[in-house]
């Protein structure tokens, strides 16, 4: 974390040196042998496959749906809804809640994206820093990622909560919310502020 936000490498290369270092103490503290190493590896390929798979699929249907039609049909429709965008927006964060009983974040990005970024890029969110928009594309970015993370432990259907129980079977799922639902909440305000104050996602290009 302090060699991320301190800017010496990025997130995908603290992920390598995370490795590395777990390696280097695994071999110091003499707990890593061939079989445990071999063990790790077929974990690690058959986790990179199952990832490699998802992309694929996700690349093979977005095409399809925008060879489809289906991005310009939904634009069509959401304009003739003549509805506050805002509220276009609060439906999406809820179609990403609803997601995540049943998709993992990268899924979920790479399924639904494609078929609403054309949408949102084309709404009015009136005069301001949304005007731009390159700005909302940056915007909605955050947003998604955001909502993406928040869906995946949102109460009583988050993903990623079902896959801690698999972990710890020995605590109730009534215990592990009770334990989120501060920070589901905290989290909740943040994306509402995200929403409501544009700037605070854009404050780096102002």
């Amino acid at each position: 974390m302090i060699g991320i936000y301190g800017g010496f490498f990025t997130p995908t290369e603290a992920a390598g040196i995370g490795a590395g270092t777990a390696l280097v103490i695994a071999l110091a503290m003499g707990g890593l042998t061939w079989n445990k190493l071999f063990t790790a590896g077929v974990d690690c390929a058959r986790t990179t496959a199952m990832i490699f798979t998802i992309i694929i699929g996700a690349e093979v249907f977005s095409n399809f749906v925008s060879y489809a039609g289906l991005p310009d049909a939904i634009l069509e429709w959401v304009l003739d809804l003549e509805v506050n965008a805002y509220v276009v927006m609060l439906v999406l964060v809820l179609i990403y809640v609803v997601l995540g009983a049943v998709l993992e974040s990268l899924s979920m990005i790479l399924l639904t994206v494609p078929i609403f970024y054309p949408m949102v890029t084309s709404l009015d969110f009136g005069t301001g820093l949304l005007s731009d928009p390159d700005a909302v594309t940056i915007w909605f970015g955050i947003i998604v990622v955001v909502v993406t993370e928040i869906s995946l432990i949102s109460p009583p259907i988050g993903l990623n909560v079902f896959v801690l129980r698999s972990v710890l079977p020995d605590v109730s799922l009534r215990t592990m919310f009770a334990g989120i639902i501060p920070f589901w909440v905290a989290d909740l305000f943040r994306l509402a502020l995200l929403i409501a104050v544009p700037s605070l996602s854009l404050m780096l290009i102002l």
